[in-house]
């Protein structure tokens, strides 16, 4: 499995760590200068910061194109392994800030990634949303009725996940889409030892406790340690 360390910072030296990163386009499109080429070490993935942007707006105000432009400028940095779409997060506050309903979001999450599919190619990955279990393969059934088939994906996200307290229960949905080649969006270390196992990548800010030791210079060997401890 594939962790990505998730990070609210762009800085070349965190580039320069040499480990895979999930960074926030909202701080990337902030920066007048971006990083430099990076290490050939160095994959990283661009999370949208859709929780975000739906958190203060209610809506998408990036829009389809405005995204594109931003993913295209940070691909020249090199080495940019995958995007996540515009996704709609399914938590019960999150609607509550849309007005919208669950099945609304899935219809979006599903037309945003065929937008972007079709200007960014296999570069964005489609994510699956949902609140209860049922969400989730409803949300797989529409990929597949826009002709997606996501047992063909090589990575599927796994949306509205990441603040659930139950790990039993995302556990349960991730053995449930065990076919996928899984994403799993903040992972938690209770989950990540419970169900590891089924997910082909995985990202948190969990281990943000070791920022200090980590911009100190612990070497890549130690840090490979603590992010899998």
């Amino acid at each position: 499995m594939i962790f990505y360390l998730g990070t609210h910072h762009a800085t070349q030296r965190w580039f320069d760590l040499g480990v895979p990163l999930f960074v926030s386009r909202r701080v990337l499109a902030a920066r007048k200068t971006l990083p430099e080429t990076l290490p050939s070490l160095t994959d990283w993935a661009l999370d949208p910061g859709g929780f975000t942007e739906l958190s203060l707006y209610g809506e998408w105000r990036t829009s389809v194109y405005q995204y594109v432009s931003d993913v295209w400028r940070f691909a020249q940095m090199g080495c940019l392994a995958w995007v996540a779409p515009q996704d709609w997060m399914c938590e019960p506050f999150m609607l509550q800030k849309t007005g919208l309903t669950v099945a609304d979001h899935l219809e979006r999450t599903v037309r945003n990634f065929l937008d972007l599919r079709q200007l960014l190619g296999p570069l964005v990955i489609p994510v699956l949303q949902g609140w209860e279990p049922d969400d989730y393969h409803r949300c797989w059934e529409m990929y597949a009725k826009a002709g997606v088939d996501l047992e063909k994906e090589a990575l599927v996200g796994l949306g509205s996940v990441c603040r659930r307290q139950n790990t039993s229960e995302a556990g349960r949905i991730v053995r449930s889409l065990v076919p996928l080649k899984l994403h799993y969006f903040g992972a938690k270390l209770t989950g990540l030892e419970s169900f590891g196992d089924a997910l082909t990548s995985a990202d948190s800010m969990a281990w943000i406790r070791w920022r200090d030791r980590l911009m100190a210079g612990l070497d890549q060997q130690r840090l490979e340690v603590s992010c899998a401890a």
